[in-house]
């Protein structure tokens, strides 16, 4: 099973993600953070094989996570998953190193989709 970690600051959203890729069988939810510095130092001492990454969170910007992670040598899988869908903060996003960019609204049938063809 691939391991997955969420940072999100919505429970809604956490919630959603988690019963959607644990429903599949194929993903374990190893952490849940609500903000920026959680989710740093939950992939540095998990090493997941996904995050999926929010992009507006209390204390950091999700691409600036992103950013960060890589720079520390997180190899994981990247998605991001925010509200913020202008063209300018998605290629912000890939360009640091995430793999996908979804824009909420999404049902968990679209997030497994994606997931998936990651993997």
């Amino acid at each position: 099973m691939k391991k997955v970690l969420i940072v999100d600051d919505s429970m809604y959203m956490r919630t959603l993600i988690s019963t959607a890729l644990k429903n599949t069988g194929r993903y374990e939810i190893i952490g849940q953070a609500g903000n920026g510095t959680d989710g740093i130092e939950m992939a540095l001492e998990h090493e997941p094989d996904l995050i999926t990454m929010d992009n507006i969170l209390p204390d950091m910007i999700g691409t600036d996570i992103v950013k960060e992670l890589r720079a520390e040598g997180i190899t994981a899988k990247i998605i991001m998953v925010s509200a913020v869908g202008q063209d300018d903060v998605i290629a912000e996003g890939m360009a640091n190193g995430a793999q996908d960019y979804l824009v909420k609204p999404f049902t968990g049938e679209q997030l497994v989709e994606r997931v998936d063809l990651l993997f």
